[in-house]
């Protein structure tokens, strides 16, 4: 392999780079908003707490699984490729295919649509004014990530330094000054009803709540544009996902510091209402701007990453060669990043956004089970070298591997069967799809 890749990927992104799009791409909007679909599940504080531990320690332990791997296979593609070396080329098509028409481009239509909810609160829109604001905002992405993997790094870099000290300060701030909102909370909550919940609302809590922390694994995608990728990418894995464990807590305790449960569980732009709560007017404003700032920044990394999966593709040649190709002067998968944003604005358009997240969460985690799975097979394979092995193996992987599959099963308990089979149903249609490729591909 050549020092910039093959097909002229250039190895642009360092380890600060790397670490920054771990965290700017986890720490997004979801977390501006997906406390209140929590706190509407499991209604008690100790509650809340253990859902959002439990999702930090799930989403380390899949960075463990994911660090080994990446250091096995450093290719551009990540889950991609290792579904393909542990199992098929036929189950790595299916994560491909699930990413692009569900998975991915899902994430990047959710996260775009809640950076245009957020913008509403400076200007009037429209909920089909929301969804063109969020059309908009995929485009632009998709052109800054078209001219140069470089420029969206550090993009992805400014924005996520900006973001970290910017929630460091309203955390800081609201502790500071938030003492009258508090009792306002301390005496709502004398006359409160306490909550209760069962381990089915804690499954769908966790849903919620791993939606969140999404992105954690896209860093692996882009491994042939990554310098030194065996070593950079798990420390990228394992340092970014315990930074965003620790914001995420920090900022539900200054949620429930300043807000009734109620208001928590209701609201749909419950970091402006905290602000609103502690600043005035004023901190709503500012803490909405905050993410609008934090959701493009997510936005970056995440339109920078897709594309990578489809370029690994279209090399093994499961896909058209067209979406293989680099752009000469730019060293970007160029049209694959054109179609993802075609797909991701019909997306933004059409869908809504819990039955997005819904449809992501549910598909993706199943794959990210069999993932796990597959580095206990791979571990046993001769000829597999890595540069980094996980503590606690193998129950990392394991327990890993059952969480995820209990948090599938539990959604098709919950959740309505029409829209619980409906990401589980684009992802089998690729199967015939994958079938009539290979026989075509063989007839050739």
């Amino acid at each position: 392999m050549s020092e910039n890749g093959p097909r002229g990927l250039q190895r642009a992104i360092g380890p600060k780079h790397a670490t920054a799009m771990v965290v700017g791409t986890i720490i997004g909007a979801s977390i501006f908003v997906q406390p209140s679909e929590i706190t509407g599940q499991v209604p008690t504080v100790v509650g809340i707490y253990a859902v959002w531990l439990v999702c930090g320690v799930l989403t380390l332990f899949g960075a463990l699984v994911c660090a080994e791997l990446a250091s096995a296979f450093p290719q551009a593609g990540g889950v991609y490729v290792y579904l393909r070396e542990a199992f098929s080329p036929a189950v790595g098509f299916l994560w491909g295919w699930a990413m692009f028409w569900t998975m991915h481009s899902g994430i990047v239509a959710v996260i775009a649509v809640v950076c245009a909810r957020y913008l509403g609160f400076f200007v009037e829109l429209s909920d089909l004014g929301q969804r063109v604001v969020a059309v908009g905002t995929i485009l632009l992405l998709s052109a800054v990530n078209y001219v140069g993997v470089k420029h969206g790094s550090i993009l992805q870099t400014a924005i996520t330094a900006g973001k970290l000290l910017a929630i460091g300060t309203i955390v800081i701030l609201c502790f500071l000054f938030g003492g009258s909102a508090n009792e306002v909370v301390v005496e709502a909550s004398r006359t409160a009803a306490p909550g209760s919940y069962t381990a089915q609302d804690f499954g769908l809590a966790l849903v919620a709540g791993l939606f969140a922390f999404g992105g954690w694994h896209m860093v692996t995608y882009n491994a042939e544009e990554t310098k030194e990728p065996r070593r950079t990418i798990p420390k990228a894995l394992v340092l970014g996902t315990l930074v965003v464990t620790a914001c995420y807590i920090l900022l539900n305790a200054v949620y429930l510091y300043v807000l009734p449960m109620e208001t928590v569980a209701s609201s749909d732009r419950v970091a402006a209402d905290a602000a609103d709560a502690v600043f005035g007017r004023g901190g709503g404003a500012a803490m909405s701007a905050l993410v609008v700032f934090s959701a493009f920044g997510a936005l970056s990394g995440i339109v920078l990453a897709g594309p990578r999966v489809y370029f690994a593709m279209a090399r093994d040649g499961l896909v058209f060669n067209w979406f293989g190709a680099v752009h000469q002067k730019y060293g970007t998968p160029h049209r694959a990043i054109v179609l993802q944003a075609i797909w991701a604005s019909v997306l933004a358009l059409t869908g809504t956004y819990r039955s997005l997240f819904t449809r992501v969460i549910y598909t993706e985690w199943i794959f990210f089970g069999m993932m796990a799975l597959g580095l206990i097979v791979l571990r046993k394979r001769p000829g597999v070298t890595r540069d980094y092995e996980i503590w606690g193996y193998p129950w990392v992987p394991i327990i890993f591997a059952i969480s995820a599959f209990g948090i599938v099963g539990n959604q098709l308990l919950t959740e309505p069967l029409v829209e619980s089979l409906t990401g589980l149903g684009l992802v089998l249609v690729g199967w015939p799809v994958y079938m009539l490729w290979a026989r075509k591909t063989v007839d050739q």
